[in-house]
C-alpha cells in the first residue's frame, strides 16, 4: 500500500508540513517494499489559487490509497475522495513518526474537511 505524507523536506527524518495543499513535498512511502518516492509540490505551493486541487491530483496520480496530513480544505478533501485516497490526520512530527503511527493504528481516517478554504 501507498501512503503519502505532507512534508517540508525531502528525508524521511523531516518534518511534516501541516498545510496539504502548500506543503513543499510529499514523501510517498509503500509499505509493501519499504520504498521512499520524494514528489516536489512546486505548482502547489506557488499557486494563485487551487493549491488543495492540484496537490489531490498530484498524490492520487501516485497510486496513493492513504493520505497522512496535518489538514485538509474541503476541495482538496473532494478531490482525494473521489480517487479514492483516505485522508487520515497527524499533528505533526517526523514523516518517519507518521508513517510509525499510521501502521500501528494510532491515525484515524476522517470524513470530511477540518478546515475552510485557503486555510493557511
Amino acid at each position: 500500500m501507498k501512503i503519502a505524507i505532507s512534508s517540508a523536506g525531502r528525508k524521511a527524518d523531516s518534518p511534516m508540513d501541516a498545510r496539504f495543499g502548500r506543503a513543499g513535498y510529499f514523501q510517498i512511502f509503500d509499505t509493501d517494499t519499504g520504498e521512499y518516492e520524494v514528489v516536489d509540490n512546486t505548482t502547489g505551493r506557488d499557486a494563485m489559487q487551487g493549491a488543495g486541487v492540484q496537490a489531490g491530483e498530484l498524490v492520487a496520480s501516485r497510486g496513493v490509497s492513504t493520505l497522512i496530513t496535518g489538514h485538509c480544505g474541503p476541495k482538496a478533501f473532494e478531490v482525494l475522495r473521489a480517487a479514492g485516497v483516505k485522508v487520515v490526520l497527524c499533528g505533526g512530527g517526523t514523516v518517519e513518526m507518521a508513517i510509525g503511527k499510521f501502521i500501528n493504528g494510532d491515525l484515524k481516517e476522517i470524513a470530511g474537511p477540518d478546515v475552510n478554504s485557503h486555510w493557511g
